[in-house]
């Protein structure tokens, strides 16, 4: 078996792993945004397709507002530090998620990596901001019942999802220690292979993540077959 074309990625523990060494939840985060990179470059050693990371969801809201507004900041703070190398190398932004509830600057900076790196196909870099699978889901039937189709198939549904074009997922990992879905890309997982990594996300590195790869190519998925 091949690498994986699509990985989807739960970036969990950075408040929990900044809060071990004493440090704001803030710290955590950054630490965790630079690990994008690091992850995002062993993506494109291992010619993976796709990376799908949940960046912010649907019940993140409920977080501190200090901690909202800085999360809503860490993609400028991204994009101003690794836009360049992303483009450099071929890699495409893409989003989804509702965009229209996030702040104006944080969407703007979203919108503006998409625009700049539309043309690159060596990885697309895909970021879920605002995203929740139900909230998806309702919106897809919403989509559904305006327009003029009259029979649903499984295909239909996946056309109104955010990630319409998008290979299905292969592979989730979340780190962290827990093992949940948390509301995330729940009909695209349907088939999905799943490691759960006993590791914050600042602390996941390339060699572990490398060595996921090495586990799902070794593995024989049936996908309810023989």
């Amino acid at each position: 078996m091949s690498a994986p074309k699509h990985v989807a990625i739960i970036m969990d523990g950075n408040g929990r792993w900044a809060t071990k060494q004493k440090k704001s939840r803030k710290f955590g985060h950054y630490y965790g945004s630079e690990n994008v990179r690091e992850i995002t470059l062993a993506s494109l050693d291992l010619g993976i397709e796709v990376v799908t990371l949940y960046t912010f969801s649907t019940e993140n809201w409920k977080r501190p507002q200090e901690e909202i507004d800085y999360l809503m900041k860490l993609p400028s703070i991204f994009f101003d530090k690794f836009l360049k190398e992303l483009m450099e190398k071929g890699v495409r932004i893409h989003t989804i998620g509702d965009l229209s509830k996030i702040p104006d600057r944080t969407r703007k900076v979203m919108l503006n990596a998409v625009e700049k790196t539309k043309n690159n196909s060596k990885l697309i870099l895909n970021f879920a901001i605002n995203y929740g699978s139900r909230d998806e889901i309702v919106r897809a039937v919403n989509e559904i019942i305006k327009s003029e189709v009259t029979e649903v198939s499984e295909d239909t549904i996946s056309d109104f999802l955010d990630t319409k074009g998008l290979p299905e997922v292969d592979l989730l990992i979340r780190t962290g220690g827990e093992q949940r879905l948390s509301n995330y890309l729940l009909w695209q997982l349907a088939y999905a292979e799943m490691a759960f990594v006993d590791v914050a996300w600042p602390e996941f590195s390339r060699e572990m993540y490398e060595g996921l790869m090495h586990d799902f190519i070794n593995k024989n998925r049936r996908f309810g077959g023989l």
